[in-house]
C-alpha cells in the first residue's frame, strides 16, 4: 500500500485514538480525583514512550561526543522541566474540567488550542493572517452556542475552565517549539509525561483521597488514557507526519474533537442540543480555517514539525 496513504490513516487512528481519549477522562472522574487520573495516565504514557526510544536509538548509530552528549542531556533536562510545568497545568485544567463538562463538549473547547497558538504568538510580534482572524469570530460564535444556555449568566463555570486549559495547550505548544531545535521530540515528551506525572501525584496526595480500589475500577480509562493515548497514538503520529505534509496532517487529526463527540454519544450516552451541535460546527469551522494556507502553517506548526534529533 502507498505510504501516503498508510501514514493519512495513521493520523487517521491518532486523531480517532485523542478524541476517544476525552471518553475516558470523563468515565476516569467516576473513580479518582484529576490529579489521581493524571498521575497514573502520566506515568504510563512516559513507561509507553520508552520502548520506543529504545528502538530508535537501536536503529541509529550514535556518533556523538561526551561535549555533544553531555549538551543534549543539559537541553533535554531543561526541555522536560519546561514543557512539562505547560503540559501539567493544561492537563490540570481541562481534567478538573471534566468533572463535569461531557466529553463531546470538552473535545471542541480543548481543540481551540490552535487558535489560541497564533493568538499568543502576537505578543512575540508575530502578526495574525485574515484566516485566523476569521477563525476567532466563527470560534467566539461556535463557543456562545455551544456553552450558553439562555444568556450570558448561563455560561458554565467548568466550560470556562476548559477554554483556560486550551490557553495552555497553546502555550505548550510554543514552549515545545522553543526546544525542538535543541532536543530529540520523543525523548521530551517522555521526560515531561514524567514531570506531569510528580506533580500530579504531590497534588494527588494534598487535595485527594486516593484509594487502591479507585485506581483498580479506573483501570481501563487510565490504560487507555495513558498508553493507547500517549504511546501508541504519538508512535502513529510520527509515522504519519513523516509521510504527510503539514496542511493535511492539521486538518485529519482536526478529527478529534468529532470523535471525542461521537464517543461521548455511543459510549457516554451523552447527547447535544441543536444549538450545540450548531456551535460545534462553527468550531470545527475554526478550527479548520486557520490551519489553511497560513504563514504558521507553512513553517508547520510545532506539534506538526519533524525532529530528527538524537
Amino acid at each position: 500500500m502507498n505510504k501516503k496513504i498508510l501514514a493519512n490513516f495513521a493520523l487517521f487512528l491518532t486523531g480517532l485514538i485523542w478524541g476517544v481519549s476525552f471518553v475516558a477522562q470523563k468515565a476516569g472522574m467516576d473513580y479518582v480525583g484529576p490529579f489521581g487520573f493524571n498521575f497514573a495516565r502520566s506515568i504510563l504514557g512516559g513507561l509507553s514512550l520508552i520502548p520506543v526510544i529504545f528502538v530508535a536509538k537501536m536503529m541509529k548509530e550514535d556518533t556523538r561526543t561526551k561535549a555533544v552528549k553531555h549538551e543534549q542531556h543539559i537541553n533535554l533536562a531543561k526541555a522536560g522541566l519546561s514543557c512539562g510545568l505547560a503540559l501539567f497545568t493544561a492537563m490540570s485544567i481541562q481534567q478538573y474540567s471534566m468533572l463535569s463538562a461531557s466529553a463531546g463538549k470538552a473535545g471542541f473547547i480543548s481543540a481551540l488550542y490552535i487558535i489560541f497558538v497564533p493568538l499568543i504568538l502576537t505578543f512575540f510580534g508575530e502578526k495574525l493572517s485574515k484566516n485566523v482572524k476569521i477563525s476567532v469570530g466563527l470560534a467566539l460564535v461556535g463557543l456562545y452556542l455551544l456553552c450558553f444556555k439562555n444568556s450570558i449568566s448561563g455560561f458554565d463555570m467548568y466550560d470556562g475552565l476548559l477554554l483556560v486549559g486550551a490557553f495552555f495547550y497553546g502555550v505548550h505548544i510554543i514552549v515545545v517549539n522553543h526546544f525542538s531545535k535543541f532536543v530529540n521530540a520523543t525523548k521530551v515528551s517522555c521526560v515531561q509525561f514524567f514531570v506531569v506525572g510528580i506533580l500530579s501525584m504531590l497534588l494527588m496526595l494534598l487535595f485527594e483521597t486516593p484509594t487502591w480500589a479507585g485506581f483498580v475500577a479506573c483501570k481501563i480509562p487510565i490504560l487507555y488514557a495513558g498508553i493507547l493515548t500517549c504511546g501508541v497514538a504519538y508512535t502513529l503520529q510520527i509515522f504519519g507526519q513523516k509521510y504527510t505534509p503539514p496542511t493535511i496532517a492539521s486538518l485529519i487529526l482536526c478529527l478529534e474533537s468529532v470523535f471525542a463527540v461521537l464517543g461521548g454519544v455511543m459510549i457516554l450516552h451523552e447527547s447535544m442540543t441543536p444549538r450545540e451541535i450548531f456551535g460545534c460546527v462553527f468550531m470545527i469551522s475554526a478550527v479548520v480555517l486557520s490551519q489553511i494556507q497560513t504563514k504558521a502553517l507553512k513553517k508547520g506548526y510545532p506539534q506538526f514539525q519533524k525532529i530528527e534529533k538524537d
